[in-house]
């Protein structure tokens, strides 16, 4: 579970909004957007940054950008 680590419920609740916005932000270019691997490698990096982000704009944001970055390497 991507988010196993975020035990506030507010933190839970940002992130997986951050999830579904970067989702529809990053899911057009996927060949298979319905690959969940994609998406859960997503939510990871999502975990990963949600205790340094201002809020859901800039999780989301920092997400995308780290996923791509990631897809580029």
């Amino acid at each position: 579970m991507p988010f196993s680590s975020l035990s506030d419920p507010v933190d839970l609740a940002r992130a997986q909004a951050a999830l579904d916005a970067a989702w529809d932000e990053v899911r057009l270019p996927i060949p298979n957007p319905c690959d969940g691997r994609e998406r859960t490698k997503l939510a990871y990096i999502i975990a990963a940054l949600a205790h340094v982000a201002e809020d859901e704009d800039d999780l989301t944001r920092r997400a995308i950008d780290r996923y791509r970055q990631s897809d580029a390497a």
